[in-house]
């Protein structure tokens, strides 16, 4: 299998994105599960460290998690029905028509779209879905808003050229197959400014700024951070709104000479 070359922007805070990385809703793998043709297997491309494998474990009889960073699968973490794999998005391992889902978290937006589509063609089953979500910035309480906004206008322009494809939602994208609407999710977590923090810190923008500038731009923003916060170790609710796109490959044709009789 020929490597794809791809755009390494996560492999040198890999274990910083493991944990820092919030949990998918479950409603959303139960949904997932639902509109698959079975419950048999799952591809996930582009798992990084496993967020949205262990959830797709938890309604799949096998996970194939595959992600072109050796680091991010180093720190991947999942049950032991996930197979987690080196590989890029456009070159899977799996064989033809073998999977039910191919599911993609908050990556798509890194793949070369046509090679992917062409593999998912190729992976999924007759009648299998592919689902990709993401989600965008951040919502924080109104009296965080305002450090917040400060954070996140210091490393704007320090985000990879791809990142407007997860502030305009994939909507430019030209999907294959047929479109499942898709009910609204939140991901949502309780959060301490600690964490909080070690989660600004993981992001690929903040890693560029350091590079760039010189200087952390957490750290330059987490004292207006703990302020507006209070104590530190009290959780407060950080809430993400997810958009998500589901498409169903075609049922196979009714072979010829099998048309249905009444």
């Amino acid at each position: 299998m020929t490597a794809v070359p791809f755009r390494d922007h996560f492999s040198a805070v890999a274990a910083q994105y493991a944990q820092a990385r919030p949990d998918y809703p479950p409603a959303l793998f139960d949904w997932i599960a639902s509109i698959a043709p079975a419950r048999d297997r799952c591809w996930e491309a582009g798992c990084g460290s496993g967020q949205a494998s262990r959830g797709l474990a938890r309604v799949f009889a096998r996970v194939h998690a595959t992600d072109p960073s050796a680091a991010q699968i180093g720190n991947a973490r999942g049950p032991a029905n996930v197979d987690f794999a080196v590989e890029p998005g456009e070159a899977c391992s799996l064989a033809d028509a073998s999977a039910d889902a191919a599911c993609v978290a908050q990556a798509l937006h890194w793949f070369e779209l046509p090679r992917f589509f062409a593999e998912c063609e190729r992976v999924l089953r007759p009648g299998g879905v592919l689902v990709a979500w993401g989600y965008q910035d951040i919502e924080l309480d109104a009296d965080i808003a305002d450090a917040n906004a400060a954070l996140q206008a210091r490393i704007r322009d320090d985000w990879p050229p791809e990142r407007r494809f997860i502030d305009e939602g994939y909507a430019s994208f030209d999907f294959p197959f047929e479109p499942i609407a898709a009910p609204a999710f939140e991901l949502r977590a309780e959060w301490t400014l600690p964490r909080l923090l070690g989660y600004f810190s993981s992001y690929s923008a903040s890693k560029r700024h350091r590079e760039r500038r010189g200087e952390d731009p957490v750290a330059l923003h987490a004292e207006a951070l703990a302020a507006a916060w209070g104590d530190p170790l009290r959780e407060r609710t950080v809430r993400w709104p997810l958009f998500v796109h589901a498409r169903r490959k075609p049922a196979a044709a009714a072979a010829p000479g099998c048309a249905k009789r009444d």
